[in-house]
């Protein structure tokens, strides 16, 4: 396949940056995203170019560290796939493709196409975690679940982190992200002694850094692992319930 790609470029955030043409010859269709992109840096090395800069690590839709914005969409066109999941074959021989970083107010660029989420790890910080005291492990069985429930808590703790929500939000809202994030938490007996003090945390630090939701649904529709935004629902409830009783 031959592609056009249009990269943005920038080498900071403290200088302009643009759009820049680069064509990509002789990729397989069975090639990912991210391996067209490495393909691209080998010429641009080789002719003593800058490389483009973008952020990967396992490349098997796990980590959450890739996340471009591809012809506009987080993610790029496919439904529940992180970029590194997004293979040439969903694209046409000779297409034009536009590469863009995640653009947010909480993501503030670092350079081309990778941009500072440490803002979720903030949030995480502020509570997504269970005090327990050290020792050696429970029985896997020692704590009744109910099915529902830890179905519910698997679904919720399927979000890599990516940020695919907040870029594809209009209004920059970190929402679906947090819900996610306590939803996996809250759900389960061990994570109901803090479950107030932990929701209050955790919303408060996602309003320093995120915009409102508005319910456009656009944050579910780009998630790679397809979180419902039911879990936003259960958010809010647990805010006003914690906050009352403060």
């Amino acid at each position: 396949m031959r592609i056009t790609l249009k990269v943005w470029r920038q080498a900071s955030a403290k200088v302009a940056g643009k759009l820049v043409t680069y064509q990509v010859d002789d990729v397989s269709p069975d090639m990912s995203f991210l391996e067209m992109l490495d393909v691209l840096n080998e010429g641009l090395t080789s002719n003593g170019e800058e490389p483009v800069a973008f952020d990967s690590d396992c490349r098997e839709g796990i980590c959450g560290a890739c996340g471009l914005m591809i012809d506009g969409q987080a993610h790029g066109p496919q439904k529940g796939t992180a970029t590194c999941q997004l293979h040439l074959r969903r694209f046409n021989d000779g297409d034009e493709i536009v590469v863009e970083p995640f653009r947010s107010a909480g993501f503030p660029l670092v350079k081309d196409l990778v941009v500072d989420r440490s803002a979720l790890d903030r949030i995480i910080e502020s509570g997504g975690f269970i005090t327990a005291p050290t020792g050696s492990a429970p029985d896997a069985n020692l704590i009744p679940v109910p099915k529902d429930d830890a179905d519910r808590a698997m679904d919720a703790a399927a979000c890599i982190g990516c940020g695919a929500c907040v870029a594809a939000c209009p209004n920059g809202a970190g929402q679906l992200f947090t819900a996610a994030k306590l939803a996996h938490l809250n759900l389960l007996p061990q994570g109901q002694p803090e479950r107030a003090r932990r929701t209050v945390a955790m919303v408060e630090v996602m309003e320093d850094y995120f915009g409102s939701c508005t319910n456009h649904r656009e944050c579910e529709a780009a998630c790679p692992k397809e979180i419902p935004i039911d879990f936003i629902a259960m958010l809010n409830r647990d805010y006003r319930k914690a906050r009352r009783h403060r």
